[in-house]
């Protein structure tokens, strides 16, 4: 079968298509045929940073959608040539992908393994963080950082739809604006400016909530942004910055607090957890409350290409790699 995997850190370069031995599913596994894979910049920073890698080479990807080519002893609940995505810890750039069946998600009625290729990491995310983790309440204000991108694209909508009161969002260039406005967005600002248009926005008061892929001085300048009793969700480091602290001095005197989320981490310590929130999200699909534009997609031998548009910061919206010919 071909396979991308990456044998040093570097650039979009390091990625080569390789011929690898077709895998087994081992006990509660299940193999995949796999038809699309999701890219994710959690991808880029393990290609360029080695984030999350045990040893190389690595194969990236982290989702994937597809037909069951095999199961493994003990899973019972899926069967070969069942339709399905599926979120794994890596090896989704591949043509058979090896993924435990407790995070294997028969796909809906009506959903199609291109739409369900968009879903196991960002559906669920933006979910758990607006709703599970971030409990947004009707009327209340949101701020997205990234709301442009995959998850900030369905976060907008989904706060819409919540009954939020004023849905934010703060992205790197005023080129990706308009793409949020279109998907939920009562109003977008740049990152080098965000606490400031926010307290104009909400006439001094903050944003109730704020969800936050960035970590570093964005984080501490979200905690800026929050209104008395306001909530903030880090949900990664795309910034590379040191890990963030923040204690009794942020917090007490006007309530705030500060919370966390990792699907890939919900995945490995509560898979019953995770299924209940992906059912959930998915949903929200397949109703039309949702939809995520894939604005790019290339054929698995060039998933150098979906990595060097990735990490321009041009792109919106969900890129895929084409692995079925």
């Amino acid at each position: 079968m071909r396979a991308v995997e990456f044998r040093e850190y570097g650039g979009p370069e390091v990625l080569q298509l390789v011929q690898a031995e077709t895998p087994e599913p081992g006990p509660g596994q299940v193999t995949i045929d796999a038809a699309w894979a999701g890219v994710n910049f959690a991808d880029l920073k393990a290609r360029a940073e080695g984030y999350r890698v045990t040893s190389l080479p690595y194969r990236p990807g982290l989702e994937v959608s597809g037909r069951i080519r095999a199961v493994g002893q003990g899973v019972d609940r899926l069967r070969p040539g069942q339709e399905v995505a599926a979120l794994v810890g890596s090896g989704a750039y591949a043509e058979v992908v090896v993924a435990e069946a407790a995070t294997v998600f028969p796909l809906p009625e009506g959903l199609d393994l291109r739409t369900a290729a968009t879903l196991p990491t960002v559906v669920p995310t933006a979910h758990a963080l607006l709703h599970e983790v971030g409990r947004l309440r009707a009327g209340e204000t949101v701020l997205v950082h990234g709301a442009a991108g995959g998850i900030g694209t369905v976060a907008g909508q989904l706060a819409r739809a919540a009954g939020a009161g004023a849905v934010y969002g703060v992205v790197s260039s005023t080129a990706k604006a308009e793409h949020a406005l279109e998907h939920g967005y009562d109003e977008v600002f740049t990152a080098d400016a965000f606490p400031d248009d926010v307290r104009r926005a909400t006439g001094g008061r903050g944003v109730d909530l704020v969800l936050d892929p960035v970590g570093g001085d964005t984080l501490r300048r979200g905690l800026g942004a929050l209104s008395v009793f306001g909530r903030l969700v880090s949900f990664g480091n795309a910034g590379g910055a040191e890990p963030w602290h923040v204690g009794q001095p942020e917090l007490y005197a006007q309530g705030r607090s500060v919370a966390g989320f990792s699907i890939l981490a919900l995945a490995q310590s509560a898979p019953e957890a995770l299924r209940s929130l992906a059912e959930r999200a998915f949903r929200t699909v397949t109703d039309d409350t949702v939809t995520l534009p894939v604005t790019a997609e290339f054929p698995l031998s060039d998933a150098a290409g979906a990595h060097q548009l990735m990490g321009g910061r041009t792109s919106t919206g969900k890129l895929l790699l084409r692995v079925a010919d």
